[in-house]
């Protein structure tokens, strides 16, 4: 038994991971994804979505992408739409602040953004999220959209420091 606690007490609750999202991006995680590919409905129009993410620390951590279309314009509005849907559960319920932020080697249009929710204590659905989106374009024009997301309060302070410094773009 004492050899057990010992090994439990030497297993960190963030084990970070480098995880694949398409060939695009390289994600640091803090545990083993699970993954999952689903179609998203995005203001009337079918969209496939694949996702990674998993949970520690109590927290969730989870990045998901999609098909951002051909030009700036239709990026932008793609992104724009899964923002509103994203923004929808704290819209009532809590306070969501929005502002610009940087990921390097992201593209310009659609720029890249920052939300912060905070939802009632006891309300449906989690209470605090830190969501990032930003885009991809690659050298023939095509877009592709990413939602890095941290739903609840890391145990740690500095992980989600470390899940924002560790998107990176290839």
């Amino acid at each position: 038994m004492a050899a057990l606690a010992l090994l439990a007490a030497c297993n960190p609750v963030f084990n970070w991971r480098d995880v694949p999202l398409g060939d695009g991006l390289l994600v640091l995680l803090p545990c083993k994804p699970d993954r999952a590919q689903r179609d998203v409905d995005l203001a009337g129009q079918a969209v496939g979505l694949d996702m990674a993410g998993c949970a520690a620390g109590d927290a969730t951590f989870a990045v998901a992408r999609m098909d951002g279309g051909s030009s700036p314009a239709e990026a932008l509005r793609r992104l724009e739409a899964w923002r509103t849907a994203a923004r929808a559960p704290w819209r009532a319920r809590g306070q969501v602040q929005e502002s610009p932020t940087r990921v390097p080697r992201a593209a310009e249009i659609p720029p890249a953004i920052d939300l912060v929710a905070e939802g009632e204590t006891g309300a449906a659905g989690p209470p605090h999220s830190h969501m990032r989106w930003f885009a991809q374009v690659d050298a023939a024009g095509r877009y592709t959209l990413y939602q890095a997301t941290v739903l609840g309060r890391p145990s740690d302070p500095q992980a989600l420091e470390t899940f924002w410094e560790g998107l990176r773009l290839r």
